[in-house]
């Protein structure tokens, strides 16, 4: 009980807005003092968990994703997409989804797609028809793909907290993630007409103009392909693909799109470096967090204590579920994968849940909780960049999250074989 008292601290100190490494640092100190540990021993033990070469991916794919942004390879991903489906029913909406993805995808975080397309895009889909606040909602639950469709930063934490294959939790998020864009690409369409009146743009690009749109956004569509398909087709490790994300990103700036310059590159760098440094000190706490935890025998006692309460595995699924969104509207995604993850993993283990399994739920509800009051916290990072009131934005956030996240939740926590088939199929289960 003194250390799930402990655990309630953490929540309670990120609720009031503590900064999240100082708010697990504290969490550290209380636990240290509760099991009377010896204090240099836990950070010895803890900066040895973090010498691992799986984690040289982390920072180089932060750092790709920020070259990526200042690089112009947003720009020319939103203007291909926008030249396939624009000019379609909900095209604004749906080229805002799938930009979010493909982005996120190769910068790995939510935030940057969040930061990337944002500027670029809620503007125009204002111009459109669509009110700020539909578009920093759409925005908010769509950046969440970069979590889902791989490289994702969400992930490699997953694997390395839980010690699990990165390739493996990489495969199982494609299926559920995939499964959320075509949702909000067809929930976005339900909505024109009824709470949007777009305005469809009548200018027709000429092929000239097409070709040329294509040809430019053709080296930024070419780094998902090729870092995604080396780490499955066995070309590169994931931390090798991070290192060919950085080299690409920053080739494809300087000399292809021309937009990266020498103090872009410089701010970029010192970006990423905040960033890195935040997420490792969380780690480092998080990983001390756990070693107590375990020696303490917490989660296997959680465990026991959900099992003797609820016995059947779909209640203990729904509960775990609603547990993962409700700690998801109060603290970010880094502390969830990287505490409550392993906490609750053995009593997924013990209903018969692949850990590779519970990696896709784990993604799939940070979706929810991450758009959900009273923090949503990425909810709240598009209405900063649209400008927009929250209040104007939690409506729409709700409907798509009940239309579409919820059941892709679901689905993927009831039909194992959407996340487990792909990694099987590929070996690596």
């Amino acid at each position: 009980m003194d250390a799930l008292a402990a655990l309630l601290l953490l929540l309670v100190l990120l609720g009031i807005g503590l900064p999240v490494a100082w708010s697990f640092a504290a969490v550290v100190a209380a636990l240290a003092v509760i099991y009377d540990a010896n204090f240099n021993t836990l950070m010895l033990q803890g900066f040895r968990s973090l010498d691992g070469v799986i984690l040289l991916a982390l920072p180089l794919f932060v750092l790709a994703g920020y070259l990526m942004q200042s690089g112009g390879i947003a720009d020319r991903l939103v203007a291909f997409i926008e030249l396939l489906v624009g000019r379609r029913r909900g095209g604004m909406g749906s080229a805002m989804v799938v930009t979010s993805g493909v982005f996120g995808a190769m910068a790995g975080t939510a935030t940057a797609a969040v930061a990337a397309i944002g500027t670029l895009m809620i503007d125009p889909m204002e111009k459109r028809g669509y009110s700020c606040g539909y578009a920093a909602a759409l925005l908010g639950i769509s950046s969440l793909l970069g979590i889902l469709i791989p490289p994702s930063i969400t992930m490699i934490l997953f694997a390395v907290a839980t010690q699990q294959s990165v390739a493996a939790c990489f495969a199982a998020s494609i299926v559920p993630g995939l499964l959320l864009m075509v949702g909000l690409i067809l929930f976005n369409r339900s909505q024109i007409g009824r709470h949007i009146h777009e305005i469809r743009s009548d200018r027709r690009q000429s092929p000239a103009e097409k070709l040329g749109v294509s040809v430019r956004a053709l080296p930024a569509l070419s780094m998902p392909a090729i870092i995604i398909g080396g780490i499955y087709g066995g070309l590169f490790t994931p931390t090798e693909a991070a290192a060919f994300a950085v080299l690409a990103a920053v080739l494809i700036g300087l000399f292809v799109y021309r937009d990266m310059t020498p103090a872009k590159l410089r701010q970029a760098t010192i970006d990423a470096a905040e960033t890195t440094g935040s997420i490792i000190i969380i780690l480092l706490f998080s990983f001390i967090i756990g070693r107590m935890l375990v020696a303490g025998r917490v989660p296997q006692d959680l465990a026991a204590l959900v099992a003797s309460v609820v016995s059947d595995p779909v209640m203990i699924m729904i509960i775990v579920n609603l547990f993962l969104i409700l700690v998801g509207a109060l603290i970010d995604d880094v502390s969830i994968t990287v505490v409550i993850a392993p906490l609750l993993l053995p009593l997924m283990v013990s209903v018969d849940v692949h850990p590779v399994h519970f990696a896709a739920i784990v993604g799939t509800s940070v979706v929810i909780g991450a758009n959900s009051p009273p923090m949503a916290p990425l909810l709240f990072m598009a209405c900063r960049i649209g400008g927009v009131s929250a209040q104007h934005a939690v409506g729409p956030a709700l409907r798509m999250m009940a239309w579409v996240a919820l059941p892709v939740l679901l689905l993927t926590s009831f039909v194992p074989a959407l996340s487990l088939s792909l990694p099987r199929w590929l070996g690596l289960l």
